[in-house]
């Protein structure tokens, strides 16, 4: 296995299961029957607590999401229920047209999945949709409003999971960007404060979009596995692409949402320089909580893209540093 590809898989967390039995990838159909009958998950909202994603259906999504440039993309995911856990085997891009801010599924899209799972189980395959993804190029992984009406909309086959990759931030972070979802019944109302501790940077054009509809949902614990099956297939993945792997860096390949998280912090600065002073000169009392949690999240969104560019650059001086000299002195030996 390649360095490279070991690291993307320490990265990801991606652990091996049993390599006799594949046990993940069983899938029985009685037991699923059983689960379907008793629905847990009616009883109790936040019944599902994990989410376990194969390799390769993390590898395929992320490829889709990046596919797609700034335009959101959608597709389905195939797999079972275990427990309070959704278990994703693999996954299948729709044929949806999506824009920079929505993507909704049309009947071609559905006529389709109807004769994809079809045909899986002409072949074999049992696997039920278990969830449906979409990418979020470059402002983060929760559910907007459209989203949270559209997952609203699939729980009627529940058991169901929203999955969103945010393929921008995985390149410039060199790790998946990705979140995973359920919402709430609409007669549910979530006990107050239980807020998200993971901090993440939302564009100041999404911000309103993204309080609006926080409680209306809540996230599940990724994880990641791979079979020997997965296993065999990603390394015949990173021997085909290590070459483009190794050539590519995040800064040239991401500079346009580099640009525009530039932008975004320098409006989110004045923006929290003008609360500031309005604050000063009201001489509210209670306003120094305030300040500081403005002046904290423009400190931590400004060290997120300071971090993700050292690590950039650094990674280009380690390749020039490896590398360099590299062909001039393969030269030299044939001429010798």
């Amino acid at each position: 296995m390649s360095a490279t590809q070991k690291a993307w898989e320490l990265e990801n967390a991606v652990k091996l299961v049993d390599s006799h039995h594949d046990a993940l990838y069983s899938y029985d159909a009685d037991e699923q029957k059983a689960i379907q009958n008793e629905q847990p998950w009616r009883k109790d909202p936040h019944h599902f607590k994990n989410v376990r994603i194969s390799a390769v259906a993390l590898l395929k999504m992320v490829m889709h999401a990046r596919s797609g440039g700034s335009l959101e993309v959608m597709g389905l995911m195939q797999g079972k229920i275990s427990g309070d856990t959704f278990i994703v085997t693999d996954a299948f891009r729709l044929p949806v047209e999506g824009t920079e801010t929505r993507v909704n599924a049309s009947d071609e899209a559905n006529e389709y999945v109807i004769q994809y799972l079809q045909l899986c189980r002409e072949n074999g395959r049992a696997d039920n949709a278990v969830g449906w993804y979409h990418s979020h190029p470059g402002y983060g992984c929760w559910l907007s409003g459209i989203d949270v009406a559209t997952q609203m909309a699939q729980q009627f086959q529940d058991p169901f999971l929203a999955v969103v990759i945010d393929p921008d931030r995985t390149i410039s972070a060199g790790k998946v960007e990705i979140g995973a979802f359920r919402t709430y019944p609409k007669d549910y109302k979530p006990p107050g404060g239980q807020e998200d501790d993971d901090y993440q940077t939302i564009p100041l054009a999404k911000i309103e979009d993204f309080g609006a509809h926080a409680s209306q949902y809540y996230s599940l614990e990724i994880s990641h596995y791979k079979s020997t099956l997965d296993a065999h297939l990603l390394e015949l993945l990173w021997n085909k692409y290590w070459v483009s792997t190794l050539s590519q860096s995040p800064l040239f390949t991401n500079r346009e949402y580099s640009s525009k998280q530039m932008l975004d912090l320098s409006q989110k600065i004045r923006n929290a320089e003008k609360s500031i002073q309005s604050s000063s000169r009201g001489g509210h009392m209670g306003g120094r909580g305030s300040k500081d949690s403005h002046m904290e999240k423009v400190v931590r969104d400004s060290n997120k893209i300071a971090g993700e560019e050292i690590t950039g650059l650094m990674a280009g001086e380690i390749k020039a540093k490896l590398f360099e000299g590299v062909g001039a002195a393969a030269r030299s030996e044939t001429a010798a």
